[in-house]
């Protein structure tokens, strides 16, 4: 019979208490317990401990589903653990004390600092600078050596098709292989480096081997672009057809094989017209001026590969830190960019399609990334630039990320609700704008971090609006003044101006737009952009709509009052899908003086308009009678993951950098997907 209770248990919290739910803290110790007195299931009603005791027993190892999900603070001093590995199952734990353990080595202090990312002190010392490093150098140097081992010597060992006995040979001489000769840091910590490197192995072995055996590569000739995709791929695979992404994700493998047409029949209101099927049938067919490039997983839950449920929502390209670069739009990114879906933000080199750094929030689910730069002091009052990454969701929290440091330094408890979009101030770097499904639009200062990462944010702004905000933009020619927003009611605009005494403010415009025979100010607004100074392009779930107007012949500046409603000005019509679905956002390149918007099957639509802005720049520039086709439709390849196509994929959200060097689009279906231009 078990030496725990439930009158036990009730007895030892402290203080005591008469339901387990409520026990926050235990004390269990000098008992003589053993690994089989904890039951999981009586320990499982011990939803919110965050202390507890278990000094002074005589545990050998720990139960694997002891189900602590708030646990903080763990005291195992005095027993006879063997192993650490068991207490992974308690992520939030940040002292962790078993001293006087004696069959624990320094070995075992390694791992709990890897598996417990939380964790400040390990037996009353602070190893928050040593676990950083052994989470990030540690892990990116062996990474490097277990991949270069495998690409040097077992690599070519692999047949063009093989089976799975050649697979499950050639994974165990690997695995022998690595770890027997890949070698880091002192001899003493030479077990852990083994654990590690075995692990790295495995996961690099289940990304590559496993989904490359399962791909469906069906005998069809190879096309242009997949031979394209092959030979510019750093990370190709041994059969030149799928490709091998960072270690930790799962990979997405591409087959030679062209996309299949949808036969499924179209309902009435589904039907193209003849220009649209024209258009889409010559982007299909014109030589391809752009290659998909990496097809990544990175933002699964848990890291599985099964995870196709995860939406994808944003990605801006990092700035770069060159102050003279940054006032020319055409070098202002870099090749890193940051996306963000699920509990996950990732930062993703798009040329080489390695995750570079991954940030994870459990209980979040994040919509919306933006950046700023920041000058900070550094030390000794030297001060220099840093990127800096908010991001924020569901919570309605954003974090505020410094990348080169790899540490979240803050957070600001922004709203109530969900957040739906970020985005900076482009005349102050320390403005950001939040906009929440609470019908609110706030401004906030997050002010400059010290060298300790001390900061201090306070809220400017509050613009209140009728419905949710899903899309803002400031206006180009004074972001200091205006701002636009995309609501699930309409278009509106507000001034921002911070010399008016008026902290809550009303919108002070909102927008018609056509509506067949009439004009309306009622529609969802999903998409909203500046193509150029004046150009506003705004996407409306009415069936195939994106419209093109001018901002500064539709808000009259001089009008006086609140809440006045104003005629869009529209210059132009895009020809999109004529679906109906809603959040398939659109983008803009202004110095390309392009747009992009994906569609429900795949799809970017790619619109070059630069023979058309100048005539719509003049004041006499009249609407053109046609709606603009797309210049090219970069149809979906077809992806095979086990074998199997991906469930119907949805492009949430599609973005350029400045150069459109790359193009990244993000899917409903957890898939980020990099083309790049040839």
């Amino acid at each position: 019979m078990s030496k725990i209770t439930t009158e036990l248990l009730l007895e030892r919290a402290v203080p005591r208490s008469t339901r387990l739910r409520k026990i926050e803290t235990l004390n269990l110790s000098k008992l003589q317990l053993k690994a089989g007195d904890l039951d999981p299931r009586l320990f499982s009603r011990l939803r919110h401990l965050q202390k507890l005791d278990l000094s002074d027993n005589l545990l050998d190892k720990f139960p694997n589903s002891l189900t602590l999900p708030d646990l903080r603070v763990l005291n195992c001093n005095n027993n006879k653990l063997e192993d650490v590995t068991a207490l992974k199952q308690f992520p939030l734990l940040e002292e962790l004390t078993y001293e006087n353990n004696v069959y624990l080595t320094l070995n075992d202090d390694y791992k709990v600092m890897f598996l417990l990312q939380n964790l400040r002190l390990l037996n009353g010392k602070d190893i928050t600078k040593l676990a950083n490093h052994v989470r990030r150098v540690n892990s990116r140097k062996l990474t490097s050596k277990v991949t270069a081992h495998w690409e040097k010597f077992f690599r070519d060992q692999l047949p063009e098709k093989y089976t799975a006995e050649q697979v499950k040979s050639i994974k165990k001489k690997f695995l022998k292989s690595v770890q027997t000769n890949v070698v880091y840091g002192p001899s003493s910590l030479s077990e852990f480096t083994r654990w590690r490197v075995k692990m790295i192995a495995e996961e690099f072995l289940a990304c590559s081997l496993g989904v490359e055996l399962n791909s469906d590569t069906e005998p069809e000739e190879k096309t242009d672009e997949n031979e394209e995709e092959s030979t510019e791929s750093p990370r190709e695979a041994a059969e030149d057809v799928a490709q091998v992404v960072h270690i930790y994700d799962p990979l997405v493998t591409v087959t030679p094989s062209k996309r299949k047409r949808n036969h499924s029949k179209s309902s009435p209101g589904n039907k193209r017209s003849k220009t649209q099927a024209n258009t889409e049938e010559e982007a299909a067919l014109n030589p391809k001026k752009s290659k998909p490039l990496h097809f990544l997983q990175c933002h699964s839950k848990g890291n599985s590969r099964e995870d196709f449920k995860t939406q994808l929502w944003s990605c801006v390209f990092e700035p770069v830190l060159d102050s003279g670069a940054r006032k020319d739009p055409i070098v202002s990114s870099s090749r890193t960019v940051a996306t963000c879906g699920g509990e996950s933000v990732c930062l993703i080199d798009c040329e080489t399609g390695t995750v570079l750094k991954k940030y994870k929030v459990a209980t979040e689910e994040f919509f919306s990334v933006a950046w700023t730069t920041l000058t900070m002091e550094i030390s000794d009052s030297r001060k220099k630039a840093h990127n800096i990454l908010a991001a924020a969701g569901r919570r309605g929290i954003v974090k505020l990320i410094h990348v080169a440091a790899d540490f979240c330094y803050g957070e600001i408890k922004a709203h109530k609700k969900p957040i739906a979009t970020v985005c900076f101030s482009p005349a102050q770097e320390t403005h950001l704008f939040t906009a929440s499904y609470d019908k609110r639009i706030a401004l906030w200062d997050i002010g400059i971090p010290d060298c300790d990462y001390n900061f201090k944010a306070s809220q400017l702004l509050v613009l209140e609006t009728v419905s949710i905000p899903l899309r803002i933009a400031l206006v180009p020619t004074c972001p200091e003044q205006y701002l636009l927003a995309g609501c699930e009611d309409g278009c509106f605009a507000w001034n921002i101006k911070l010399d008016k005494g008026q902290k809550s403010r009303p919108f002070e415009a909102i927008f018609q737009f056509p509506d067949e025979e009439s004009m309306t100010t009622s529609h969802r607004v999903d998409g909203l952009a500046f193509l150029n100074d004046d150009v506003v392009v705004s996407k409306s779930s009415k069936p195939g709509c994106i419209y093109l107007w001018s901002w500064s012949r539709s808000f009259d500046a001089k009008g006086k009052g609140c809440q006045r409603t104003m005629s869009a000005v529209i210059l132009a019509e895009l020809e999109w899908s004529t679906t109906d679905m809603s959040y398939l956002t659109l983008s803009t390149c202004p110095a390309r003086e392009y747009v992009f918007c994906g569609d429900e099957k795949g799809s970017v639509w790619m619109y070059n308009l630069s023979s058309y802005t100048q005539a719509w720049g003049s004041a006499k520039g009249k609407r053109s009678e046609r709606r603009i086709p797309p210049t090219q439709i970069l149809q979906w390849p077809e992806l095979r993951v086990n074998g199997e196509q991906p469930p119907e994929i949805l492009v949430n959200n599609v973005v350029a950098d400045p150069a459109f060097t790359y193009l990244v689009v993000l899917t409903s279906v957890n898939i980020t997907a990099i083309w790049k231009k040839s």
